[in-house]
């Protein structure tokens, strides 16, 4: 194919500005960096500053116009959120445009629709940027590890979380506190609901579940706590037992789905603040940096790390989706030619399981009396629910009453919750004070 691949931008905010900024400045890059070209960038006012600077006559305030230019190969959603951008991508789709997008909250919700339009139509919608910013997670699931067979994909795939959970287990800082720099420092928004509760984890979690085990999975069924409510004792706690604390993301199979058989591959999903322990790959992840941790046979553990969000890393991942599609685009002479590695639709059902049936060891923490029996009792509500107890431990005993903090072994979610009902009854324990997940 002859001539520039013509990039068509939608949103010039940190990652598209940062995206811009690449596509001008080719020196020192792949040479196929020099065959792309900037060729119309789609903004919100044309009066506001940009992160980079372009001529005037690339902008406008009509993304159609973006879409619909006949100079534009490739069209890149960073504009954020449901809506427009999930119209726009399907517009860009049935225009014949291949697709490239950071948007994690609509590939969650709508990534088998608008992977079903791209298959029909014969074009590309790559999503790198999506989840772990400047890590490449999104083609080695999709390519270099297909001859896998996929057991877990677990991993830390939010900064902002990552960030106050470093600070608050190194320097004893309060969330609140924390939570506040992180804000100041353009970590976090300000709402930062969508990184404190989980919801951003577990939109990414979704979509490496989705890859990882070759069918799509119900976004709105993923069981998710974030980390607004943990507080500093039980980092402290879980540090002198041996953990450090993480918001983790976990997608695992349940169990095999037989050969020949319809029925959906089980999967377990879920996003919760998590003890980790400190020789486990994770437990040394600090700051903002993320890392997914992907186990399968024969390769065993492989761990990608790096960076996971900002302007550079993201627009670095955006970019290497742009080069893929130009690659293929140049050898085949033009679009039609669908890579399947490279366009990696669906190619089986999954389900999630019951989340009572979600197995995995927890960390608990109860407010008690300060009295003799009180643990015998606790640990034989756990073994009449057949919850099997690696430790037990009493902090903080005095007048007042005592803490008493508990991890389990590997246990389903239905008889953990049977045993705590039967625990938090008991008169001499006050509350359940905290519950964790634990590695």
């Amino acid at each position: 194919m002859a001539g520039k691949v013509g990039v068509g931008l939608l949103g010039l905010g940190t990652v598209g500005g940062g995206v811009a900024s690449i596509l001008q400045n080719p020196s020192e890059r792949h040479p196929l960096v020099g065959e792309l070209e900037l060729i119309r960038v789609a903004v919100r006012d044309l009066n506001r500053p940009r992160p980079v600077a372009l001529d005037e006559s690339l902008l406008t305030t009509d993304p159609s116009a973006v879409i619909q230019d006949p100079a534009v190969d490739v069209v890149v959603e960073v504009i954020g959120g449901l809506e427009p951008a999930r119209s726009l991508i399907l517009q860009a789709i049935a225009a014949g445009k291949s697709v490239v997008t950071a948007n994690k909250a609509v590939i969650a919700r709508h990534g088998q629709e608008i992977a079903e339009a791209a298959a029909a139509a014969r074009v590309y919608v790559l999503i790198e940027a999506a989840v772990g910013g400047g890590i490449p997670i999104i083609e080695p699931l999709k390519q270099s590890l297909g001859g896998n067979r996929i057991n877990r994909v677990s991993g830390i795939i939010n900064g902002t979380t990552n960030y106050i959970l470093t600070r608050m287990a190194e320097e004893g800082a309060a969330y609140d506190a924390v939570l506040k720099d992180a804000q100041e420092l353009g970590y976090a928004e300000a709402d930062p609901a969508a990184d404190v509760d989980g919801l951003d984890a577990a939109d990414k979690i979704a979509i490496l579940a989705t890859l990882a085990f070759g069918g799509s999975v119900d976004r709105s069924a993923v069981p998710t706590d974030g980390i607004s409510g943990l507080q500093g004792v039980d980092v402290d706690y879980a540090n002198q037992l041996g953990y450090g604390v993480k918001l983790l993301a976990v997608a695992e199979r349940m169990a095999e789905r037989m050969p020949n058989s319809d029925d959906p591959l089980p999967l377990s999903l879920r996003v919760q603040p998590t003890l980790v322990p400190k020789d486990h790959p994770l437990a040394g992840v600090n700051g903002v940096n993320n890392a997914i941790l992907v186990e399968g046979d024969p390769i065993g553990r492989v761990m990608f790390y790096g960076p996971g969000a900002g302007a550079g890393p993201t627009a670095s991942a955006v970019v290497a989706d742009i080069l893929n599609i130009a690659g293929i685009r140049k050898a085949s002479d033009g679009p039609g030619k669908v890579d399947p590695l490279l366009a990696a639709s669906s190619w089986r059902p999954c389900s999630l399981v019951d989340s009572g049936d979600i197995r995995q060891r927890h960390y608990v923490r109860f407010k008690t009396k300060d009295a003799p029996g009180v643990i015998g009792n606790v640990g034989g509500c756990f073994g009449q629910r057949n919850v099997s107890i690696q430790s037990i431990v009493q902090f903080n005993a005095s007048d007042a009453g005592a803490e008493i903090v508990v991890i389990t072994h590997e246990v389903s979610q239905r008889q953990m919750n049977e045993a705590l009902e039967a625990i938090q009854a008991l008169p001499e324990v006050s509350g359940l004070a905290a519950h964790l997940g634990c590695l």
